[in-house]
């Protein structure tokens, strides 16, 4: 394992596997910087007939591409597995199923080219995945939205993660899919909303919940109700329902209360930089109010391209990137953690 570990700074090699929901994804990282390979197998069309994500499926379909998916990874990068510094995999959170099918396979080739393996926090990847475009300053705060999670993560340092806000009910992302089936919209829902809200001309005015005063959390189940409630008073009216104003109304509040708390967060701990992070920082209607509230406030603002929004595993290897540095690996006995805390997950725990 020592020989692995030895070479040039920055020219270590990282294959990571990212199998926390219902993509498939295995990337090959140089240095923590530059991506080599980043190949991911959607199973979007699988799950559309069911409305949402089905884990047992999702699990099975990992099992079936994962070895396949992993080779390609290699073959893609032009490298040799013994080229290999280490092996990286999301141990948390996610659906627990999933995260095994890719932690059984990263087990298996850490142990037979003898390297080490990490594992690695799904968030702390969707945050990292910014490292990959430009480099974080510090302190810097992470907004993190997405399918499950609706978060501010305040960075004083690099790779230490400090909760100051949370959901405490719906993500955003959960809000999104459930008011666009509401709206019939196929799953997954998130980018007909979007789409449909920067397209109207008219808004369906929809309450935003503050919460406290000086509180960094959210909350999105009463917006959710609210939007059903419209809904509902509309169909039994008999009148039309305008749909695009609703799916306006909808995200204005949405966003709304994601800048504003991101923002204030920002001026109060001192941070330099804002990241912008998860699949639902691929909306269009948020990048565009994101940038512009932060050009007007001086903030700099990151945000990945759209193909480092979504799960990958480039973003899994660019977070793991922080604790090869520090020689923090994982045992092999390590287990999935499907509510894996992201503060736990800071550098200087080792052997999670």
């Amino acid at each position: 394992m020592a020989a692995q570990m030895a070479g040039q700074p920055g020219a270590e090699l990282i294959l990571a596997i990212e199998t926390s929901c219902d993509e498939t994804s295995v990337a090959v990282i140089r240095g923590g910087k530059e991506i080599i390979s980043n190949l991911v197998s959607s199973q979007i069309e699988t799950h559309r007939q069911f409305g949402g994500v089905v884990p047992e499926i999702a699990s099975r379909k990992h099992v079936e591409v994962i070895t396949l998916m992993m080779e390609a990874a290699v073959k893609e990068a032009g490298i040799k597995l013994q080229d290999l510094s280490a092996v990286a995999v999301t141990q948390g959170p996610g659906l627990v199923g999933a995260l095994l099918v890719g932690i059984v396979a990263a087990k298996s080739l850490a142990m037979a080219l003898d390297i080490p393996l990490i594992g690695t926090h799904h968030i702390a990847g969707h945050i990292y995945a910014n490292n990959l475009i430009s480099d974080i300053v510090y302190p810097s705060l992470a907004l993190v939205v997405s399918g499950g999670h609706t978060e501010l993560v305040l960075l004083e340092r690099e790779g230490e993660f400090r909760m100051i806000g949370r959901t405490r009910d719906d993500a955003v992302g959960e809000a999104y899919d459930k008011v666009a089936r509401a709206l019939n919209f196929p799953y997954p829902g998130g980018p007909h909303v979007d789409r449909l809200a920067q397209q109207s001309a008219e808004v369906r005015e929809l309450p935003r919940a503050w919460l406290e005063a000086d509180s960094y959390d959210f909350s999105f189940s009463g917006l959710k109700s609210a939007v059903l409630a419209v809904i509902n008073q509309i169909r039994m009216k008999g009148e039309e329902l305008n749909t695009a104003a609703l799916a306006r109304g909808f995200q204005e509040s949405v966003i709304d209360v994601l800048v504003t708390k991101a923002l204030r967060a920002v001026k109060e701990f001192g941070a330099r930089q804002l990241l912008l992070c998860g699949g639902v920082a691929a909306n269009g209607g948020l990048r565009a109010v994101l940038q512009a509230r932060c050009e007007e406030s001086g903030i700099p603002l990151l945000i990945p391209p759209l193909s480092l929004c979504t799960d990958n595993a480039a973003m899994i290897g660019a977070a793991a990137h922080l604790k090869w540095i520090r020689g923090e690996f994982t045992n092999l006995d390590m287990k999935a953690d499907p509510g894996l805390p992201l503060e736990d997950w800071s550098v200087g725990r080792v052997n999670i």
